[in-house]
C-alpha cells in the first residue's frame, strides 16, 4: 500500500473520475450516491499516473439497481468528461473549488446539480409529486493520514426543492503500483428528513391522500453505510482504463418505503478515457 505521506508530494485536486461517471451515466435514473472521495489525491502530470491531470474524455458502461418500484435496472453506455485542475474541478453535475490546502489537509467549496427521477405522470406514481432537480452548495475537508484519505462534506439544497441537507464521512485506502491503482473505500451518508423524503421514498400526507396506490410515509432522517472499490490502469500516455463497484445499504426507513424496490443500490462500471 502506498504510504500516504509520500502521496502528499503529488499536487492535489481531490475528487474522483468514477463518482462523476456514475452521475453522468445515471442522469434521470436513480443511482448510488457514493462519494468516492479522494482519488484526485493521486492525480499527477506524469505520463504513467493512474489518475491523470487535465481533461479526460471517454465512455463508460454501467449496470445497477434503480431505486423506485416499476423502474428497470440500469444498463447504459454513456460518454462524458472530467477536468482535474489545480484548484477548480469540473465533474459534470458537480464541482469543487479548493480555497486552502497544504501537505496534510485541504478545504473546499462544493456544488452539485442533483437530478430528479420520479415522473408522476407514469404509473404507479400517479398522485405523487415529481422529484425534480435541485442545486446544492456546501463545504468539505480532506485529510491525509498515514493509512487513509479522509473526506468530510456537508451540503444543502439552495433551490427550495427538498429544503434538505446531506453530510458524508468517507475513507479511501489506495494501493498504487506504477500505472495501476486499486482503492477500496467506505463511509456513511446522513440525510435530513426533508432530503430523504424527497429523493429516497417519503410520501407526504397530501400525496398519500391524492394517490390511488400509496399511503403517506415519512422516512425521517437517515444514516446509510456505503462502500466502493475503484481500479484504474494507465495503458500509455493517452489511454486509461477503469472499473469500479459502488454500494449503498439503505437506512431501514428508506428500505421500508413503499416506493423503494431494493434494500440497497449496487453499481458496476467499466470505462475507458483519453487524455492529452
Amino acid at each position: 500500500m502506498a504510504h500516504l505521506r509520500e502521496i502528499n508530494r503529488i499536487r492535489i485536486p481531490f475528487f474522483t473520475l468514477l463518482n462523476f461517471i456514475v452521475t453522468m451515466a445515471c442522469l434521470n435514473q436513480a443511482h448510488a450516491d457514493v462519494d468516492l472521495g479522494s482519488v484526485g489525491f493521486l492525480s499527477g502530470d506524469k505520463d504513467g499516473s493512474p489518475i491523470p491531470r487535465n481533461f479526460v474524455v471517454g465512455a463508460v458502461g454501467i449496470f445497477g439497481d434503480n431505486r423506485y418500484q416499476a423502474q428497470d435496472n440500469t444498463q447504459l453506455a454513456v460518454p462524458g468528461f472530467v477536468y482535474f485542475g489545480e484548484k477548480l474541478l469540473f465533474l459534470g453535475d458537480r464541482g469543487r473549488y479548493y480555497f486552502y490546502r497544504d501537505s496534510n489537509v485541504a478545504t473546499f467549496a462544493y456544488g452539485r446539480f442533483r437530478t430528479g427521477n420520479l415522473d408522476s405522470s407514469q404509473a404507479p406514481f400517479i398522485g405523487l409529486e415529481d422529484r425534480q432537480f435541485q442545486l446544492e452548495a456546501g463545504v468539505g475537508l480532506n485529510v491525509i493520514t498515514p493509512y487513509a484519505l479522509l473526506t468530510f462534506r456537508a451540503a444543502s439544497d439552495i433551490t427550495g426543492r427538498s429544503n434538505g441537507q446531506e453530510a458524508l464521512a468517507w475513507a479511501d485506502f489506495p494501493i498504487v503500483q506504477d500505472r495501476l491503482l486499486i482503492m477500496p473505500g467506505c463511509g456513511v451518508v446522513w440525510r435530513s428528513s426533508t432530503m430523504a423524503n424527497y429523493y429516497f421514498g417519503g410520501i407526504s400526507q397530501s400525496e398519500g391522500n391524492a394517490s390511488p396506490t400509496y399511503n403517506a410515509y415519512d422516512t425521517s432522517s437517515t444514516l446509510s453505510p456505503m462502500a466502493s472499490l475503484v481500479s484504474s490502469y494507465r495503458f500509455d500516455k493517452n489511454w486509461i482504463g477503469m472499473a469500479g463497484l459502488s454500494y449503498e445499504h439503505y437506512d431501514s426507513s428508506i428500505k421500508n418505503s413503499p416506493l423503494v424496490q431494493h434494500p440497497s443500490e449496487t453499481y458496476l462500471l467499466f470505462g475507458a478515457g483519453y487524455t492529452w
